[in-house]
């Protein structure tokens, strides 16, 4: 007998708009499973499920692989889960729109080349050939996004301090008028869309990333019509020569960790500051986050949530002494705060947010690991915060 709410396999894909041999292909391919499948092998699903299957076929819809896919829709259909993922699909459609008018506006212009008996432009070839590439760079866009919104949302819900991370780091910044600043790594521009009522008419913002997909979502965030702020993609470890002695003061946070030649990145912001200039760069140390870690060693100790420890590449515990042989006078200065998280589904999300091999054992076991993080939340999960920035003198 079906339940109340329920759909059978015909039902649910007639309701969906699609056939019955797409809901047990993408059931087999562990993308969609059954809410419930009764005894003798029937299969039911609800409209929660209807709520995934479009995000999949979404998804689907704008080129990602069922790899992709499986891995992007790890979670549940909590309205937690959902909300976000249908957020960053919004920022992924726009991003898709402008390659495809940029697209449309290429072949145009080679089309009317052609026509008009100048031959091939071959430049302009070359772009439309890089510009119809960009599913990889659109899927590693949407994941980086994913990942950042995870990590923004649970300190953001769960910090203690309440006075936040962002509108801290700015104070330690000390922006007057007449500055330029450079920002390395800016991400989504969180730093500056918090504070930018506090920031002075009278400076000028670089922001860049080696991501081109974060530069659009930090451009999004900050608004094109404000004169104080450009962007510039390139990857911190090579600044461009012509920023030499240009900046009053650069900003790196929580990005030395990501380099690979962390030397290499700090004589290019020494170059590229004035005389007195400054560097404020953000870090955590050994002990931050550590319960995190902790939980899903529990869980199974197969897990973990990092291939490296980043701290121990560049952190609070070392990077004075990495520093310290470019810069003048290095202090270290911490900010006051842990975590303690009442609620499952945003330490989840930052769970799968890592760059560790979680998905590849919390996947099929999804349910049970919800589980596991609700009974640990349920009289709250308190967390250690171990973070800082160093403030740098040239």
């Amino acid at each position: 007998m079906k339940k109340k709410g329920y759909y059978s396999s015909g039902e649910f894909a007639r309701l969906a708009h699609v056939t019955l041999r797409t809901i047990r292909f993408y059931d087999k391919k562990n993308l969609l499973k059954p809410s419930h499948v009764s005894e003798s092998g029937a299969r039911f699903y609800t409209k929660e499920d209807l709520a995934k299957l479009s995000q999949i076929l979404l998804l689907k819809y704008l080129g990602f692989s069922l790899e992709d896919i499986h891995e992007m829709t790890i979670a549940d259909t909590d309205y937690h889960f959902m909300l976000t993922s249908l957020k960053l699909q919004q920022t992924l459609i726009r991003d898709r729109i402008e390659q495809m008018q940029l697209v449309e506006q290429a072949i145009e212009e080679t089309t009317q080349t052609i026509e008009a008996g100048r031959g091939v432009n071959w430049s302009q070839m070359l772009d439309l050939i890089h510009l119809t590439g960009m599913e990889k760079s659109l899927k590693n866009q949407y994941l980086n996004a994913s990942n950042i919104s995870a990590r923004i949302q649970l300190h953001s819900l769960y910090s203690e301090n309440q006075y936040g991370w962002f509108p801290w780091i700015y104070d330690q910044c000390q922006i007057r008028p007449g500055l330029h600043v450079l920002e390395l790594g800016c991400g989504d521009g969180a730093l500056w869309s918090m504070n930018r009522s506090r920031l002075p008419e009278q400076v000028l913002v670089t922001l860049s990333d080696i991501s081109e997909g974060m530069l659009r979502d930090a451009r999004r965030a900050i608004g094109t019509q404000d004169s104080r702020f450009s962007y510039t993609a390139f990857d911190c470890q090579q600044i461009p020569e012509e920023f030499s002695g240009c900046f009053d003061l650069v900003i790196a946070n929580h990005v030395l960790f990501y380099c690979e030649d962390i030397p290499g990145v700090c004589r290019g912001i020494l170059r590229s500051l004035k005389p007195g200039g400054r560097f404020v760069c953000g870090a955590y140390g050994s002990n931050h986050m550590r319960e995190i870690s902790r939980l899903v060693e529990e869980f199974d100790n197969r897990i973990v949530l990092s291939a490296e420890k980043l701290y121990e590449r560049f952190g609070r515990e070392n990077g004075r002494a990495i520093l310290e042989p470019y810069f003048s006078q290095v202090e270290w200065i911490p900010y006051e705060d842990s975590l303690f998280v009442t609620s499952p589904e945003p330490l989840i999300s930052y769970i799968l947010s890592c760059h560790g091999n979680q998905n590849q054992f919390i996947s099929d076991r999804y349910r049970d690991f919800r589980a596991f993080v609700r009974k640990k939340t349920a009289n709250g999960f308190f967390v250690t915060k171990d973070a800082g920035v160093f403030l740098c003198q040239v």
